[in-house]
């Protein structure tokens, strides 16, 4: 099913689309490993992250199209992209939407600043006429080649020009055809309240922790009406904040080893970004080499130790083990049965590295049924 249909769905189900700011690929696939139905692209962590500016209208529409393409490819849920001001007049409007729906995202919002733009919780901020943006929503609709990818249009006027022509915007933008509208910088819960009655077409909330509009929850949001709320600062404000905090721990110190607990793994990490699907595949592709062996032959040499560890496992590991040993590491030799528990992670991670290629050595993470360590684990919930 394409993504565009997909969100089309969502909006259409019962309940409130959750969308966290994804700034680049890593934080994109956390958000759906997570669990959420859509992903945000942020306009404001693009510019920070990938550009080093703020959120300025700095980011130039290649480098947005760029970093939207490459996070739609990254995950299966939806995206929502940040497309400024559509880069320009009803023309560049036009080529804006065809690119973007290019990029595999399901849906984008245009806004009505004047350009230069600037971050929606800024002050001085300026905005075009009403009649000059509902061309560009025109333009826009007109634009698409897929009936379901949603064009979202935000209005920044009630910062600029007051609540009175924020209504008169909303209702001239969903009649150019708006699928649905996002009012930014809401004021108060009361004001929140009210657009949800004015309006007739579905309405997204910008959460912004450190912005002007107030903190309402998810479940209060969907109460009050709301169909979308996006989180576009929480990830990479959190990544200013904690890695400001790991580097100075590393300059005072000259080490982060007191700080690997609150480390993923390097192989965690990868796993996010699909490590064992790409060697299972890359294996499948395995050629002979000069001396006629294939390098698949490693990987049956890797199972076959798998089996072996599993089944010692099973029958003399298994039964003393409690719940406490829930994620555990174990280390286990294939010839002699011998096996190593460890209940730190680093501890056991440093001691996988002690053993050399061809050990007769296998490490499982107690509770994932037979995985290897090093490969995927499965969305259940683990059993001994």
């Amino acid at each position: 099913m394409r993504a565009t249909t997909r969100f089309r769905q969502l909006l259409a189900e019962p309940g409130i689309i959750t969308a966290p700011g994804a700034y680049d690929c890593l934080t994109a696939a956390i958000i759906e490993r997570t669990g959420f139905p859509a992903v945000y692209m942020t306009g404001a962590g693009t510019s920070v992250a990938r550009i080093g500016y703020p959120d300025l209208a700095l980011a130039t529409a290649t480098e947005m199209l760029a970093n939207a393409a490459a996070i739609a490819s990254t995950v299966e849920v939806p995206v929502i992209a940040d497309a400024d001001t559509g880069y320009g007049g009803t023309m560049n409007v036009r080529r804006t939407i065809r690119e973007y729906e290019r990029t595999g995202v399901a849906a984008v919002h245009i806004e009505d600043q004047q350009f230069p733009k600037r971050c929606g919780h800024l002050e001085d901020k300026r905005v075009v006429s009403i009649d000059e943006m509902v061309q560009k929503i025109h333009a826009a609709v007109d634009a698409r080649t897929d009936d379901d990818f949603t064009i979202i249009v935000r209005t920044d006027a009630l910062a600029v020009t007051g609540w009175a022509d924020t209504m008169r915007r909303c209702d001239a933008f969903t009649a150019a055809g708006a699928d649905a509208l996002f009012v930014e910088a809401l004021g108060s819960a009361e004001e929140a309240a009210e657009i949800v009655a004015r309006t007739s077409v579905p309405l997204l909330y910008n959460f912004v922790e450190t912005g002007k509009s107030p903190l309402l929850n998810v479940a209060e949001l969907e109460r009050l009406g709301f169909k979308m709320v996006i989180f576009p600062g929480s990830a990479f404000m959190s990544v200013a904040h904690t890695v400001a905090r790991v580097m100075a721990e590393l300059k005072a110190t000259g080490t982060t080893e007191h700080l690997v607990g609150e480390m993923t793994p390097l192989t965690e990490a990868f796993e996010l970004m699909g490590l064992s699907q790409m060697l299972e595949r890359d294996a499948g592709y395995a050629v002979a080499d000069a001396d006629g062996s294939e390098n698949a032959a490693d990987e049956r040499r890797f199972r076959e130790k798998e089996n072996k560890a599993m089944a010692i496992y099973e029958t003399r590991i298994k039964p003393s083990l409690t719940e406490a040993d829930l994620g555990k590491l174990l280390i286990i030799n294939t010839e002699t049965g011998e096996h190593e528990l460890f209940h730190d992670e680093y501890e056991g991670r440093m001691r996988w590295f002690d053993f050399k290629r061809g050990d007769p050595v296998h490490m499982i993470r107690i509770g994932y049924r037979a995985v290897d360590y090093w490969g995927p684990r499965p969305p259940d919930e683990p059993k001994l």
